[in-house]
């Protein structure tokens, strides 16, 4: 039997199919269909899913999807393994709560750092007993692009440069470039900075999109021993998460 695993996000939608706790398939949508699921179900045998949403609206796949097989929909209840410490557990990000229960569930025992590249940047740390207590949410590569067009009158929208690394830019783009881009790494080692100080034996782990763009990024640091890269930890977390709840 399989588990469908399904992350709907602000600008993709993950499809994954856990077998015997390992990903069988996985695909990014922009928009997905049902025709994709169908043949999932088809070809697979599928017990159940689990969907996880930021958007407050159903899609209509979701309707179609839940006439074939049961479907769990991902909450902030559902903590799977970790304790959570957030003030507002309701206002936490699913894929942010996804995120720290999949980190948990890979390196049990150890002190994480969930960094997650997307639409936003999030910094989520679970500590070795497992204890959560918050994190960080800041502009995303591409929020960042699209923040410097929009609220001046005379810089163009330019797109990243994933080969640029000079530390200063000698025209307009390339001082964009170098704002944004050197400005995330600066932020990034910032923070890994801060949380090393206090957890000496850290996981730094990268996700999200923009996961193998951070982690160019800080191949020359001195944190790089430290770092995994877990694309799909969010779904690691939402698989985790529908197995405990048939517990």
């Amino acid at each position: 039997m399989a588990n469908l695993v399904i992350d709907i996000g602000n600008t993709y939608t993950k499809i994954a199919l856990f077998r015997h706790n390992k990903i069988a398939f996985a695909q990014q949508f922009e928009e997905p269909d049902i025709n994709t699921l169908n043949t999932l179900l088809q070809d697979n045998e599928v017990d159940k899913a689990i969907i996880s949403s930021v958007k407050n609206k159903k899609e209509e796949w979701e309707t179609v999807l839940k006439e074939k097989i049961p479907v769990i929909y991902f909450n902030a209840e559902m903590t799977t393994g970790i304790t959570n410490h957030y003030l507002t557990p309701k206002t936490l990000g699913r894929d942010r709560l996804a995120a720290v229960i999949g980190a948990n569930h890979l390196y049990p025992g150890k002190n994480s750092l969930v960094i997650d590249g997307g639409t936003c940047i999030t910094y989520d740390f679970v500590d070795a007993a497992a204890n959560y207590y918050g994190g960080s949410i800041s502009p995303g590569l591409n929020m960042r692009y699209k923040a410097l067009n929009n609220y001046t009158a005379g810089l163009p929208l330019i797109q990243e440069d994933k080969t640029f690394n000079t530390t200063y830019g000698n025209d307009t783009p390339a001082a964009m470039l170098s704002g944004v881009q050197n400005g995330i790494k600066y932020e990034l080692t910032g923070f890994i900075e801060s949380y090393r100080h206090n957890n000496k034996e850290l996981n730094i782990i990268l996700t999200g999109g923009d996961s193998i763009f951070f982690d160019t990024l800080l191949k020359n640091s001195i944190f790089a021993p430290y770092i995994k890269t877990e694309p799909y930890l969010v779904l690691e977390g939402l698989n985790a998460a529908i197995q405990k709840h048939d517990d």
